[in-house]
């Protein structure tokens, strides 16, 4: 069957499911496999709990005429996914860097919602399976679409545009993530860019960080004409000053000849770039300047990403859903600066950094050395072994922090908790 038939299946029964545990009613059942599953064993229950269709890749499986036998189940995703991208004719907004693109991409998506339909990422349904899995929730009555784009390696980024083709792209920024899947900074600055090769060999659009001197560089270097700029300078499209980050981020922005400010829900610094960036967005689609100072100050982090949280006397800045050395820089930067009764600080170990782990790891801990905290908690075999040096308590796994966390009945404290996925440091709340 070809894509162009399954894709007339598609637009009869237009949803899709991957998880035989999670089927809808007269649904597409896609058998992915992966490294401990393989859907094609799941097929025929997607099909008795309602799905109307199992696109299959083992025929061995294949049993009436409700199985779809192709090649590569993944592959035909991705290949119904781009077939159905290319009926929509409506913008599609590209959103990747090493930091800060699923804050990015939520108050983008809060923006354009305020003057269109707008269909986002969930949550961070950013990878090959994802993005296609995002394309393919796109309705008729959508008017804008916003793919978040995630990659820990060379030709990722290459790949989901291929699949998505973005009309209009950002970068956020280039940072130390993922170092050991990019193989360095350098890799790291390629595979990004993989988005602006797209974007300029097309002759697509790309919403640029004018204060970043390595995106410019990048975009210079991929000869990307066709910009829409934000940043601090005069010469910008959109213009923005950071007014404060005490304790919630306020941007004084501009745009042409108007002047106004907005107030955000966001921590840190570094979340600037972010606000102005889906600001800049906006007006180049149009939405009322109130409309986007509205939705900025209604968005509300979650899902462990610099969510605040109070408890008892307590108030906590979970930041427990990713960490590389980049974004622990900054969270430790800006907690410092945070005026607070009694601070605790909970780190635990950064991944995916390869032969550069040890070296960044003590990178981190010079920067600490410099942070202002009552307390200091470390977790993890990497920073645990530096422990002594910032004279700081320290624990293998965050189930044992959080055992001697609910020792210890913290009052009147701000905490900062931060660390990669893969720390689960977000137990720790549990004991507070």
């Amino acid at each position: 069957m070809t894509v162009a038939e399954i894709y007339k299946i598609f637009q009869k029964y237009p949803v899709v499911c991957t998880d035989s545990r999670a089927v809808k009613k007269d649904s597409l059942f896609f058998a992915l496999k992966g490294e401990n599953f393989n859907g094609n064993r799941f097929a025929g229950l997607a099909l008795e709990q309602g799905a109307r269709y199992a696109v299959v890749d083992e025929k061995e499986f294949v049993k009436d005429d409700r199985y779809i036998l192709v090649d590569n189940v993944l592959g035909t995703l991705q290949l119904v996914a781009n077939y159905h991208r290319r009926q929509l004719k409506i913008p599609f907004i590209a959103i990747t860097g090493s930091n800060g693109k699923t804050t990015t991409k939520e108050l983008t998506r809060n923006v354009l919602s305020k003057k269109f339909r707008t269909n986002a990422t969930q949550g961070n349904l950013n990878n090959h399976i994802g993005v296609p899995l995002t394309i393919l929730s796109i309705t008729k009555d959508d008017k804008m679409a916003v793919i978040e784009m995630g990659a820990n390696h060379q030709n990722e980024i290459k790949m989901l545009c291929e699949i998505a083709e973005p009309d209009f792209g950002i970068i956020t920024n280039i940072g130390k993530a993922h170092l050991e899947g990019f193989g360095g900074i350098e890799g790291v600055k390629k595979g990004k860019g993989e988005l602006y090769d797209f974007l300029a060999k097309n002759n697509r659009t790309v919403f640029l960080n004018a204060d970043n001197v390595t995106l410019v560089d990048l975009a210079n270097e991929k000869r990307l004409s066709n910009r829409i700029t934000y940043g601090a300078s005069h010469e910008c499209n959109c213009r923005g000053h950071l007014q404060t980050a005490m304790p919630f981020v306020k941007v004084r922005w501009e745009y042409v000849d108007r002047k106004y400010e907005a107030h955000s829900q966001l921590m840190g610094s570094y979340n600037f770039e972010n606000i102005l960036a889906a600001i800049c967005i906006g007006n180049y689609f149009d939405v009322d300047a109130d409309l986007i100072n509205a939705a900025i100050e209604d968005y509300v982090p979650d899902n462990s990403r610099s969510q605040i949280i109070h408890k008892g006397t307590n108030t906590i800045i979970l930041d427990a859903y990713n960490a590389n050395p980049t974004s622990v820089s900054a969270a430790l930067s800006n907690f410092n600066e945070l005026e607070a009764k009694r601070k605790i600080i909970f780190l635990g170990d950064m991944a995916e950094l390869g032969d550069e782990s040890a070296h960044e790891h003590e990178t981190i801990i010079q920067v600490l050395k410099q942070v202002h905290a009552d307390q200091v908690i470390l977790v993890g075999k990497n920073f645990g072994s530096l422990a002594s040096e910032v004279d700081g308590l320290s624990f293998q796994t965050a189930d044992e922090a959080l055992s001697w966390t609910k020792s210890q009945r913290f009052k009147d404290s701000t905490i900062l908790i931060k660390g990669s996925r893969s720390m689960k440091m977000e137990k720790v709340m549990e004991g507070i």
